[in-house]
């Protein structure tokens, strides 16, 4: 299986594809070829597809349950330098796209261009209650409590409440970035969101690309928080991203 020795951990990763390097960042709950498994064929046409579980996810393994966006952030340049990619096309998902502009902001040299489905650059934590690991419990969850330890089993080890907890901690603290931070983002920024996503309204997405010089943002008409995905609208969204890639390697 593919892994890469980096700072305390083991971090896993799938490959495919030939061309210059994409890697995709996952959300909070999610792993890395799940969250984008709707974008693995049209990509790798183009371009080398790096799909990373991040620290505490999926079947990376470390000997700490601890993460945090800015942890992703340093083991996703760490990455880079480790898989010798001077630069990279960023494709974060929720937690993912807060890690995305957050080497954008702390590490520009290594970022070709960001594209950032359902975040924004805010905190938006409404909702969280919801999946703290009591009341799961109170409320008979077990399917989403399952999915939790199936899916982060290796990260984990079993821990699932600690994993919960420690994404609560870090959706309701990031990605906590300054209006100046996200002014003095330099690359082309593509944001992406379902027109019902609560978590990432249209009101945010206008004040952050009213900031971030190079950037725009896109509504899918009818979509949630995961527009990108199957049963969703993904060719939409593939063929809006594969455009914003095109025009940002024009840039470039």
């Amino acid at each position: 299986m593919p892994y890469l020795s980096l700072r305390d951990m083991d971090m896993y990763y799938e490959k495919m594809g030939v061309g210059d390097p994409i890697l995709f960042l996952h959300s909070g709950f999610s792993r890395g070829i799940l969250a984008f498994a709707s974008q693995m064929l049209d990509f790798q046409k183009k371009y080398t597809c790096y799909f990373p579980d991040f620290r505490g996810h999926g079947r990376t393994r470390s000997s700490s349950l601890e993460w945090s966006t800015p942890q992703h952030t340093e083991d996703i340049v760490s990455f880079l330098d480790h898989a010798n990619i001077s630069k990279a096309h960023l494709i974060g998902y929720g937690m993912g796209g807060g890690v995305a502009l957050h080497c954008a902001v702390y590490h520009p040299e290594r970022v070709a261009s960001l594209t950032s489905i359902g975040q924004c650059g805010f905190v938006a934590s409404q909702g969280s209650e919801e999946f703290e690991p009591e009341w799961l419990l109170q409320n008979g969850r077990m399917e989403f409590i399952d999915s939790m330890k199936e899916r982060h089993w290796e990260a984990h080890q079993g821990n699932w409440q600690e994993f919960l907890r420690t994404k609560l901690k870090d959706w309701r603290a990031y990605p906590q970035l300054s209006d100046d931070e996200l002014r003095n983002i330099p690359c082309p920024t593509l944001f992406i969101a379902g027109e019902h996503d609560e978590l990432t309204p249209e009101e945010d997405l206008k004040r952050a690309t009213e900031l971030i010089p190079n950037s725009r943002y896109v509504i899918v008409q009818g979509g949630s928080h995961r527009p990108h995905m199957n049963r969703e609208n993904p060719v939409f969204v593939n063929d809006t991203i594969l455009e914003f890639l095109a025009y940002a390697a024009d840039q470039g």
